[in-house]
């Protein structure tokens, strides 16, 4: 006999919230894994069609989106770091270069290339003239800047 009253849910909501964040956490931790939404549904223990409502519901975005986002976020790190696209590419996953500087391009709007160049020449600059970097409200307010 269940030990609920009839019309009320036996599991609270943050029971539910709860598998849908671990869901989450895992696209977090893999997602330079080969991943599905099938493999991420099943993290949570949901259908595949109510999880991706449910995490739509509460990130608002969807489980692919979120794990184009994480990707895109390393691939970026990683380019501005000095790294090629095709080294960024398998490091966070993707299985097509061409995919993956597409994705790209629509995250950041721009190539990876062009990522990558702009990124060095930025530490680059930051190596020959640091201060340029530290906002002018602050350099001036401790004497960096000269006026």
């Amino acid at each position: 006999m269940s030990d609920h009253l009839p019309g009320q849910d036996p599991y609270p909501k943050a029971y539910f919230y709860r598998r849908i964040v671990q869901a989450k956490l895992f696209i977090d931790a893999h997602f330079a894994e080969p991943l599905d939404v099938n493999a991420i549904s099943g993290e949570a223990a949901y259908s595949k069609f109510h999880f991706i409502r449910e995490f739509q519901a509460i990130y608002g975005r969807t489980p692919r989106e979120h794990l184009t986002h994480c990707r895109m976020e390393r691939a970026q790190e990683l380019m501005a770091q000095g790294a090629q696209a095709l080294d960024a590419c398998i490091a966070v996953g993707f299985n097509s270069l061409s995919s993956f500087s597409r994705a790209f391009k629509k995250t950041t709007g721009a190539t990876p290339a062009a990522f990558r160049e702009a990124a060095l020449q930025r530490h680059q600059q930051g190596r020959t003239d640091p201060l340029q970097f530290v906002p002018d409200c602050f350099s001036g307010a401790h004497g960096a800047r000269e006026e």
